[in-house]
């Protein structure tokens, strides 16, 4: 339990990455505290023995930022959190973190590894019982629902029956918009492309990222490449990255962490939340992110998800989380549980 000047450096420390200890003693000051160096010290030793901070750098160079692992899988209630207005959440992460990438690690426990791999074994047998026939008809129709869903989490107005008689008929429903039907047809393109040979996805690479973008922004007037400039968040505060090369040094970065890890639904999680978070392009970057965890799974004999039964809000809120907080707990518990549910329905 920290009393009220430690809470006070904690929060400053959270609000203000890469805080030397004289910035502070200069907060301190100003919040009426008369704090002394080894007073500080001993505050800040606190907090990293607790693994709420880290520290970097040597002497004068010394700056501390919060401790991210820490925060990644902790529980968080969150009909409170998002019963605040946006403006009202104080984001522990204001802008895009660094830091994260040291904590995309250990997102799964040996045990749900272990489960997890049992309940594959399980999509594989069943997958292996199936004729030509039967499994191609059951890959379009998780192509279908999926297109659906992934689509429809982004605002699309399409129906599940729409989606279909538009992918099987090439007639697109009356009353929608051009945009909205491209959506969906852009989904499959993608999807087929991924299928027609897996493998090409064990190891990433941003060229085959931005490949995967184009194909689910063709026709929608989205330029395609990495962005150059700002986006903004509905529904929060947080601001990512608003310029190509620090973009393209988060995807590098982001690639050699999936690059490394072992476990496919790691991969795949990992994927899907940083895509989003990262925000490489000006449109359809969860999309890409939804359909390029697909493809890791895929490539690693995993079954795909189509996300059928997730509530749209749901999952945006477990995506503000993480970008907010850089919590992956609520988008890891949705994110199995569809995992679950896909070898259950499917095959």
């Amino acid at each position: 339990m920290y009393n009220k000047r430690q809470e006070l450096v904690l929060d400053f420390i959270k609000d203000n990455p890469n805080t030397k200890r004289e910035d502070i003693e200069v907060f301190l000051t100003k919040m009426g505290y008369e704090a002394t160096k080894m007073t500080i010290t001993r505050d800040l030793k606190l907090l990293l023995e607790n693994n709420d901070i880290e520290k970097s750098g040597l002497a004068k160079a010394t700056v501390y930022n919060p401790y991210i692992k820490a925060g990644l899988l902790n529980d968080v209630n969150i009909e409170t959190y998002f019963n605040k207005d946006q403006d009202e959440r104080l984001p522990d992460i204001k802008g895009f973190n660094f830091e994260v990438f040291s904590a995309l690690k250990d997102l799964l426990t040996p045990k749900e590894k272990i489960e997890l791999e049992q309940l594959n074994n399980t999509y594989i047998e069943k997958r292996n019982k199936l004729s030509p026939n039967l499994l191609q008809k059951e890959f379009e129709r998780l192509t279908i629902e999926l297109a659906w869903k992934s689509s429809k989490i982004e605002g699309n107005t399409y129906t599940l029956l729409d989606t279909e008689r538009l992918l099987n008929e090439n007639i697109s429903a009356n009353g929608k918009t051009r945009e909205e039907t491209n959506m969906i047809i852009n989904h499959k393109k993608a999807l087929d492309f991924v299928l027609k040979s897996p493998e090409y996805y064990k190891n990433l690479t941003v060229a085959k990222i931005e490949e995967l973008h184009k194909l689910l922004v063709d026709e929608l007037g989205v330029a395609t490449g990495i962005r150059n400039g700002m986006v903004g968040i509905v529904g929060s505060n947080y601001k990512p990255l608003d310029n190509s090369y620090q973009i393209k040094e988060a995807l590098k970065n982001l690639i050699a962490v999936i690059n490394k890890t072992e476990n496919p639904i790691e991969k795949a999680l990992i994927t899907v939340l940083m895509i989003a978070y990262i925000q490489p392009f000006e449109d359809g970057n969860k999309r890409t992110s939804r359909i390029l965890s697909n493809a890791i799974l895929l490539a690693n004999q995993y079954c795909p998800l189509s996300y059928r039964s997730v509530d749209e809000i749901e999952y945006k809120k477990a995506i503000i989380l993480f970008y907010e907080q850089n919590n992956a707990s609520y988008f890891k518990e949705l994110f199995l549980e569809q995992f679950k549910q896909a070898i259950n329905k499917y095959f």
